[in-house]
């Protein structure tokens, strides 16, 4: 059994389709410097017409891959909110697309979350020594689900991918994760259809306040917990990467860890909240910064609510 998984490389795709804030105002009541304002968004990437969430992870797998000279790996778990289909799993298609035949795999469903949870669900099974390497995608077309005339939604969402390949360490990787989830407030961020409520895949709705509010605390919360867990403090974080939702979540973030807002990663304003992809595309957009040795935390919350925390050495 391994003592650590560890991430051994990563790669990440964004759709050629950019849609910047000054395009918007001719679709909706909005403008650049009020989403600037509330968000620090600049732009959004936008998948093409027919090409699927599987084709976005793929590719971005395939990156992961050739930077880790491997040909396949042993699991494959792709996080989305938003799969090709009702089943088979996009992890399934995403396998198909890159050549593999043995091996398993399958999504996980934690929205904004789920990068993390498929995180410490590989962690897992490469620790108990079931798998050896393992491919976690974050992968969304979620711009497909959005109210195009709900400004207070459609301005934060964009479309892209970001994996990691993790393997088997005998060095320190991942040390810790804390996940956690609580029902009651699904109706505070939530998409109002699906196989079961209405046969439809339904359009995304939101309580930007509460949903705001519970972020900082939740995600905050959660990294010190992760952190005791590692017996490392949070002034031991080198990197702090949070999901990438609004610029002003992870500058509250900071301002309450009192730490420098050039420690917290942020992709934000080039890829919009991405849902599952965004921390990998971030961890993907500041990979150079990134040294052995640096103490990373990785920190989400998504609808449900679901939330957690993984602290890692690069």
């Amino acid at each position: 059994m391994a003592k650590y998984s560890k991430i051994i490389s990563c790669g990440s795709y964004l759709p050629e389709k950019v849609i910047n804030n000054s395009d918007l105002p001719a679709i909706l009541e909005t403008s650049d410097e009020w989403i600037r304002a509330r968000t620090g968004i600049t732009q959004r990437h936008i998948a093409a017409d027919g090409e699927l969430t599987s084709d976005l992870a793929a590719k971005a797998a395939k990156i992961a891959l050739e930077k880790a000279g491997l040909a396949a790996v042993d699991l494959i778990i792709v996080a989305t909110t938003t799969p090709d289909t009702t089943f088979p799993a996009t992890a399934v298609s995403v396998q198909k697309k890159l050549g593999m035949h043995s091996g398993f795999a399958f999504d996980i469903q934690a929205v904004c979350s789920g990068f993390v949870y498929a995180m410490n669900m590989a962690d897992i099974y490469i620790k108990s020594g079931q798998a050896k390497t393992a491919l976690v995608i974050g992968a969304e077309t979620i711009t497909r689900i959005l109210d195009w005339a709900d400004r207070g939604t459609c301005v934060l969402f964009g479309d892209g991918a970001g994996a990691v390949i993790l393997g088997e360490s005998d060095e320190p990787g991942i040390l810790s994760a804390k996940l956690h989830s609580d029902g009651q407030f699904q109706q505070e961020l939530y998409v109002d259809g699906g196989v079961s409520i209405n046969q439809q895949a339904g359009l995304l709705r939101m309580n930007g306040k509460e949903v705001f509010r519970h972020a900082v605390e939740k995600m905050g919360n959660v990294v010190l917990e992760a952190l005791e867990d590692a017996d490392y403090g949070i002034e031991d974080v080198k990197w702090l990467i949070p999901h990438q939702a609004n610029q002003r979540i992870m500058d509250a973030i900071a301002k309450r860890f009192k730490i420098d807002s050039d420690k917290v990663l942020s992709a934000v304003a080039k890829h919009a909240n991405t849902s599952a992809a965004s921390i990998p595309l971030a961890i993907c957009e500041h990979e150079a910064k990134l040294k052995s040795g640096d103490l990373v935390a990785l920190t989400a919350l998504g609808a449900g609510f679901t939330w957690g925390s993984i602290i890692l050495k690069w």
